[in-house]
């Protein structure tokens, strides 16, 4: 089923801090084994674009859909202790406030789980357009 069409400017550009420009640069380059295999393996070939380490506010998502105002992220082991998890919770509800959905997945399911993963974010990219 092709996706419904938007004007090509129907979601505006979210405000980002411009100290984190270089550092989505580098984050971009160092990509984990799992950003590259969700990047490489579904969402750059994705028909509406997705953009990866994007600022936005003073955050940096994984991976950035603004048609859909959609963001993607991965949590590794690190983000399981008491304190990351009230961290990453902060970080959504921010990202929320400022008009996004967020997805997250941990590393894990991306490894073990590929599929239904990209089945989530294709379902939740079909959402946010109706």
């Amino acid at each position: 089923m092709p996706l419904p069409q938007l004007d090509s400017y129907a979601v505006p550009m979210k405000d980002y801090n411009p100290d984190n420009v270089n550092m989505a640069r580098k984050l971009r380059r160092g990509m984990t084994p799992w950003e590259r295999k969700l990047w490489y393996g579904f969402l750059s070939s994705y028909p509406i674009r997705w953009q990866r380490q994007k600022p936005i506010g003073n955050r940096i998502v994984d991976f950035y859909c603004a048609k859909a105002s959609l963001a993607v992220e991965l949590d590794g082991g690190g983000h399981y202790t008491t304190k990351q998890q009230q961290a990453d919770a902060a970080r959504t509800k921010e990202l929320e406030a400022a008009g996004l959905t967020v997805l997250r997945f941990a590393n894990n399911e991306v490894d073990f789980m590929f599929h239904e993963v990209c089945q989530r974010i294709d379902s939740a990219v079909r959402e946010k357009m109706r």
